[in-house]
Parts: C-alpha cells; sequence; structure tokens
C-alpha cells in the first residue's frame, strides 16, 4: 500500500485536492469550483458552507479508485489556502455571515478613518500597510453583526476537518490580517484595540508544521489522520517553487498575483511571513488584485467563452498597437496602493480591434508583476511563475519581454498544494527536495523585448492618468 500526503489547495474560484507519495508523485488529483457573488459594488462574498462543501466535493474526487489508482494510505493532510479571506461563525460551528473575500473593499471607508497612527503601528508590527484587502477590517465587520469566533480560511477548513474540535490558524495566514505581531510572532494586543478585534475571537496560532488535530467526521476519510502542515496559498507555492533563500523570486498568477522573495529579516514594508518552523522565514511581497480576473473579465467583455480563447484571440496580432488596459477594477494594488483609482483602457484608434483589447489584457498582468518586480531591491536574474495563467505561452514570452529577464513557469499545476505537501512529508521525517527534480519551462527575452521601454512607459502614463483623472473628479479644497 502506498503512503501518501492528501494536500488541499483552496482557492478563490476553486477547491482541489491531491494525493502525493513522499517522493513528490502526484498520485491523483480532483478539483471542484466554488461560489463567488459581488451583491453591491466592491462587495466580494462566497458562502462558508459551499466553500467547505467544494472541498469535500474534490477531496472525493481525489479518493475515488480510479482516480487513485489503488490502494492508498493517508498518512497526513496538508492545507494550502487563500489567505486574507474571513470567515466568521457561532459555538455551534454555524455560519455567521459571508465569507468575506479577500477582494472585498467594502471597508476602504472605515480604513480611511483610522489615525494615521493606526497605519504607522500596522507598519512596524506587521510590516503591511492598512488597506481593506487585509482580515482585520473584515473581521471588524463580521464581529459589528454577530458575536463569533473569526478566523481565515485556513481556521475555517481545520475546524470543519476536525469536526469542530480546533479554532486553530497558521502563523503565516495570520501575518495576514494586521493583527499579528512578526517580531513578537503573537497576536499584538495594540493592534487588537486598534481594529477592535477580542483575542477571545481568534484562533491559536501555530507554527507551519505544529500538527493542527486530526479529523474527524470528514465523509470518505477515516478520523484521526493529522493534520500536518498548514501555509497559506501564495507561501506555499514559493515554498514548492525551492524559493526558500533570498534572490529568488516567484510570481502566482492567480485571480489576483502574488510577487515574493524570501528576505532576511523583518522588515516594515512590504514584508510577511512565509512560514514560521523552527525559525520565521520572511518575504518581501507585493499583491496585485487583478490580474486572472482582469483576463476573465476581458473574455467576457468581448464575448468569448473563457481565458483560453481571449489568449488565442491576443496572438494572432504581433502587438497591442498602443492600447493599454489598466485593470483598477477595485483599484491597485502594490507597488501604488490606490484604492480610488479606477479601470481604463487607452490608446484606442479606429483600427483597434478585439484582438488588439485581448493582447492589450495579456500585457497588463505581466506589467504588473514588472511594477512589483522593479521594487526589488537587488538584481532579478529569473522569475519563478505559478498559477493556472502560466498555461499561455503568450502571457510568459510577454512576461519575459517586459521583465528583461528570463521566467520559468512550473511544470505542474498543483504548485501551491505540492509546497503543502512537502511541508508535511518533511514534518513526518521524509527527505525532500522536490524543486531541484522539477523541470521548467522557460522563456527567456524575445525580440518583443526591443522595445520595453517604450512599452513600460506608456504602461506607466496609463497607470497615472487613472489616478490623475480620478483626483482631478475631487472638488477643489
Amino acid at each position: 500500500m502506498v503512503q501518501a500526503v492528501l494536500a488541499v489547495d483552496q482557492g478563490t474560484t476553486n477547491s482541489k485536492a491531491v494525493l502525493v507519495a513522499a517522493d513528490g508523485q502526484v498520485l491523483a488529483t480532483g478539483s471542484a469550483p466554488v461560489g463567488l457573488s459581488t451583491p453591491r459594488p466592491g462587495w466580494v462574498e462566497q458562502d462558508a458552507e459551499d466553500l467547505w462543501q467544494s472541498v469535500l466535493r474534490a477531496i472525493s474526487a481525489c479518493l475515488t479508485p480510479a482516480a487513485a489508482g489503488g490502494a492508498v494510505d493517508i498518512v497526513g493532510i496538508a492545507l494550502s489556502t487563500q489567505r486574507e479571506s474571513v470567515v466568521g461563525w457561532d459555538a455551534a460551528g454555524k455560519p455567521v455571515g459571508p465569507v468575506l473575500g479577500w477582494q472585498d473593499v467594502r471597508t476602504t471607508s472605515w480604513c480611511a478613518q483610522l489615525p494615521p497612527t493606526v497605519d504607522d503601528l500596522v507598519r512596524r508590527r506587521t510590516g503591511l500597510r492598512v488597506d481593506a484587502m487585509f482580515s482585520a477590517p473584515k473581521m471588524r465587520w463580521l464581529l459589528d453583526r454577530s458575536d463569533a469566533l473569526v478566523g481565515t480560511v485556513d481556521s475555517w477548513l481545520i475546524h470543519r476537518l476536525t469536526g469542530g474540535r480546533e479554532h486553530l490558524t497558521e502563523a503565516g495566514n495570520a501575518s495576514r490580517t494586521l493583527l499579528y505581531d512578526l517580531i513578537a510572532l503573537d497576536w499584538s494586543d495594540e493592534l487588537l484595540d486598534a481594529f477592535g478585534v477580542p483575542r477571545g475571537a481568534l484562533p491559536e496560532v501555530r507554527v507551519s508544521d505544529g500538527g493542527f488535530g486530526a479529523t474527524s467526521g470528514v465523509p470518505g476519510v477515516r478520523d484521526g489522520i493529522p493534520i500536518v502542515a498548514v501555509l497559506a496559498d501564495s507561501h506555499a507555492a514559493m515554498y514548492g517553487q525551492g524559493c526558500t533563500r533570498a534572490g529568488l523570486v516567484k510570481a502566482t498568477y492567480g485571480t489576483g498575483s502574488s510577487v515574493m522573495t524570501p528576505v532576511e529579516g523583518f522588515v516594515e514594508s512590504g514584508c510577511t511571513l512565509a512560514w514560521l518552523t523552527d525559525r520565521p522565514v520572511y518575504a518581501l511581497e507585493g499583491n496585485i488584485v487583478s490580474s486572472g480576473a482582469a483576463l476573465a473579465w476581458t473574455a467576457d467583455l468581448l464575448g468569448l467563452p473563457d481565458v483560453g480563447a481571449l489568449t488565442a484571440l491576443a496572438a494572432t496580432v504581433p502587438s497591442a498597437e498602443g492600447v493599454v488596459l489598466v485593470p483598477a477594477f477595485a483599484g491597485l494594488g502594490a507597488p501604488h496602493w490606490d484604492r480610488e483609482a479606477r479601470a481604463a483602457v487607452s490608446g484606442m484608434s479606429s483600427s483597434t480591434t478585439r484582438a488588439h483589447v485581448a493582447r492589450a489584457a495579456v500585457e497588463a498582468v505581466a506589467h504588473q508583476i514588472c511594477d512589483i518586480a522593479d521594487t526589488i531591491p537587488g538584481a532579478v536574474s529569473s522569475l519563478r511563475a505559478d498559477g493556472g495563467a502560466t498555461v499561455s505561452e503568450l502571457l510568459m514570452q510577454t512576461q519575459a519581454d517586459l521583465l528583461g529577464h528570463r521566467v520559468e513557469a512550473a511544470d505542474v499545476p498543483e504548485i501551491s498544494a505540492l509546497g503543502a505537501a512537502e511541508l508535511a512529508w518533511t514534518t513526518l521525517g521524509e527527505t525532500t527536495d522536490w524543486a531541484a527534480k522539477r523541470t521548467f519551462r522557460t522563456f527567456e527575452p524575445g525580440p518583443g523585448a526591443g522595445d520595453r521601454g517604450r512599452r513600460r512607459a506608456a504602461w506607466a502614463q496609463a497607470v497615472a492618468s487613472v489616478r490623475v483623472k480620478r483626483a482631478s473628479e475631487d472638488p477643489a479644497p
């Protein structure tokens, strides 16, 4: 009987389950979509029960005899989860409201009313900045409407996987809440007071490989399997990509995007806790609000069935012919952090076609990655890429051209799940170095890199215009 870790990767739009052997071999996979709703502009919600059921459906698909290919002994569970989204539930384990997604910006005005001292405290304790993307304002919103336990998605899944026995979270996920002190490695009483979140409502924080209880009452899974390791999804991708030391940079192309590189210690700007095992591993990170979401929006706008059709259409023209799409549908994330910016398409003429707009959407994803890469101290010699959008050869080549450096795309689509599984196997005593054995699709800057400077300048001008335009609409003082 083959031993395996069951790794669950719960993301914004789908849940995946992957059976992984000790040598990194993927034995079986399963996936299931999870719904997303936008009841008002800027509100992004999910249903907590639907999210949990999507995990169960993914596990069921993975564990069917045909998928598993024979008898498998599951020796541990590993979790990789979306990060800043928040769930609230009562003592009986019943959700008290919607899951407030990481894209949700309903608390923007509330955040803007906080005194500057709070933003300064947040930077000094967490390395982040006050923004509606992060968890604390969302937690406050839920707690204003119900007495509840609150947590990020890892907490909710741990609660359900253990039959309601545990209220725990992993340190890297906690670092995205604005409430976790990255130096003290504990919830900060000062930050809890600033955001009005009681410590008793929060889960206990554990190290990434610290053990998170055991399964109980999970359909299709025997009781007593330990939850060995938990990582936030972007952090799990970095672990799975082998980016474990300073100078290695990875970019995850999902609904939004995360660009991360490990650093030697805590810094007060753009920092996150990648994982915490025998020691903390910090990372510089920039978050993009809309990347894969921008491709999906453009595909819908152009009447195309999916993103694959969009990138195929984009590939029919050699360039965007001056068309620039800035996908600031919920404002701009790093490095601009301007929630007042609004999306725009510029540079069109009478000769602009649907293909040019499609090409501009692809380029917008790559430009946003470049914006963050340009802020990373030191030279970036290459970028390791993962996430669903990396299947596009056009996007990866465009990224290499605009970045001016090599792009190495992961050879497996389940890199976040594999990262969590690798940490689990390491915790279980196995020696792993899966990234060293992995192959990559490599993209070097090509002829399209020749006008990189012009294209980057046009992008910068377009970004500035959506911000200037918004400012000009404000009444004069």
